[in-house]
């Protein structure tokens, strides 16, 4: 999780923050079938015909399993995809504590194997234990998240709440078992990632309390419209700058990653509704900032010698 994160998960075509997996029709067939019957026997994946229709090309077959983008542990053939992490984010951590787990989880199944578990025995229960986890449904839609979390399958939606995971007793002590991390490289690491969460937020929220002096204000102002906007501009950057104060008087780093993310989330939301019902009532010769026109076909907007340039 991170600050930016917050945002992705649950929307612009990330995952939910649901820890489900989406195996698809085969692969949960072929698992299914052997929970039941603890007969093992080889995985064949359904394959599919691709004719592209060009002379060049012939047609070739491919691996017929399904594709997901709802779910954080797709199976895309040959191998399971995690797709919650952040583009901004080192992956070393989140593969550490996939790692982690991953050889926790094996050495559950060694240990019932070694003091006389049948191995085909051993992991059709465990598939029966956590079945649950397996979804191949659409988990954007809400009523399948309720009935996830209804279930079990483990969800938090807040990220600061997720970083303070790090340091839970149960995963200091999953940590500390396999070598990986002391308490005190858990609580250290759980105290800068919260202090980097909430450090982010107040460079992107005291950049946009200047946008709105500087910039959102004046424009308004020079194009007369300030009576429906004047005042809750300077109202939500007001709001914005409260929400700082009330970081920087926070008692510890959790509680100062709360408040960043109550800030980001809500109070600076907030404000950019009000920046966006300004922009539409003012000129665009006279809006100083660019516009969604313009983000949206920069190249259009640039001309040919800036192109070329």
């Amino acid at each position: 999780m991170s600050a930016g994160n917050d945002f992705r998960l649950g929307a612009c075509e990330a995952p939910p923050a649901i820890i489900s997996t989406y195996l698809g029709e085969t692969m949960t067939a072929y698992l299914d079938e052997f929970r039941k019957s603890k007969a093992g026997k080889e995985y064949a994946p359904a394959v599919k015909t691709v004719d592209l229709g060009l002379d060049e090309i012939a047609p070739f077959t491919m691996p017929a399993e399904d594709r997901n983008r709802t779910s954080p542990f797709p199976y895309g053939g040959h191998r399971f995809e995690f797709r919650a992490v952040g583009s901004s984010q080192n992956v070393s951590l989140v593969n550490t504590v996939l790692c982690t787990i991953w050889a926790d989880s094996f050495g559950h199944l060694a240990d019932q194997i070694e003091a006389g578990g049948k191995p085909a025995e051993v992991a059709a229960a465990a598939l029966d234990q956590h079945w649950k986890v397996i979804f191949n449904g659409n988990n954007y839609d809400e009523a399948n998240q309720e009935a996830l979390t209804k279930a079990g399958v483990w969800r938090i939606d807040s990220g600061v709440d997720s970083l303070q995971r790090l340091s839970d007793p149960k995963n200091v002590d999953l940590f500390s078992r396999h070598g990986v991390l002391n308490e005190k490289e858990c609580k250290a690491r759980t105290a800068v990632l919260l202090d980097h969460y909430s450090g982010t937020v107040e460079m992107e929220a005291l950049c946009m309390v200047d946008m709105i002096k500087q910039h959102v204000i004046p424009a308004v102002v020079n194009a007369e419209v300030e009576g429906p906007h004047l005042s809750g501009l300077q109202a939500a950057a007001a709001k914005v700058e409260a929400g700082l104060s009330k970081m920087h008087g926070a008692a510890d780093e959790y509680s100062k990653a709360t408040a960043a993310r109550e800030l980001r989330l809500e109070t600076m939301e907030a404000a950019r509704d009000v920046c966006d019902k300004a922009e539409g009532d003012v000129p665009e010769d006279l809006w100083t900032l660019a516009t969604y026109k313009e983000l949206l076909f920069l190249d259009s907007h640039q001309g040919a010698d800036a192109i070329s340039d």
